[in-house]
């Protein structure tokens, strides 16, 4: 039995451009989360795809936050976040919370936790943690996030990203 093309190693060749690799990603579906914190002006946000599933025990996740991000300030210096995982028909809220330079917390419904971050309602899911690393990575920085608390609508179902668009799991998934 031979093993097919794609399990051999690729020969080096030239390096994939950003834009070939963002190509690639716009094709790959990704769950919509909103990641909030507090900083130290009152609270920050963002919308994340990039969010990952670490380890199951302990629990941790990550997420990627560009080198230009206007929160990444903020969270070089939190200790804590919440990823706040999207509804289906949050998906203005997400377009909210990817547009720079306005108030992202103006509109939607959110309170603080006891320990202060903002926590944005009506989502299927969110997780707060605390920041346990941040590891510069390319243009971006990894943040890992040990969880701490939990909480899950069963009735919701998530909203997804692909190809620069918002979508909805189709009917049975």
């Amino acid at each position: 039995m031979s093993a097919s093309p794609l399990a051999r190693p690729a020969a080096p060749g030239p390096e994939v451009s950003a834009a070939e690799f963002k190509a690639v990603f716009r094709h790959h579906p990704a769950g919509v989360a909103v990641v909030t914190l507090r900083g130290p002006h009152g609270p920050v946000g963002f919308t994340a795809t990039s969010v990952i599933s670490v380890s199951a025990a302990p629990p941790v996740l990550a997420f990627s936050l560009a080198a230009a991000s206007s929160s990444r300030p903020a969270v070089e210096q939190a200790g804590s976040v919440v990823v706040n995982f999207l509804a289906e028909e949050q998906d203005g809220l997400a377009a909210r919370f990817a547009t720079s330079g306005i108030d992202r917390f103006a509109e939607p419904d959110w309170h603080l936790l006891p320990t202060g971050e903002p926590v944005l309602l009506g989502t299927a899911a969110w997780v707060r943690g605390e920041i346990e690393q941040r590891i510069p990575v390319g243009d971006s920085t990894l943040v890992t996030v040990r969880v701490a608390r939990s909480r899950r609508d069963h009735a919701t179902r998530p909203l997804l990203y692909v190809d620069r668009a918002y979508h909805r799991l189709g009917a049975g998934a």
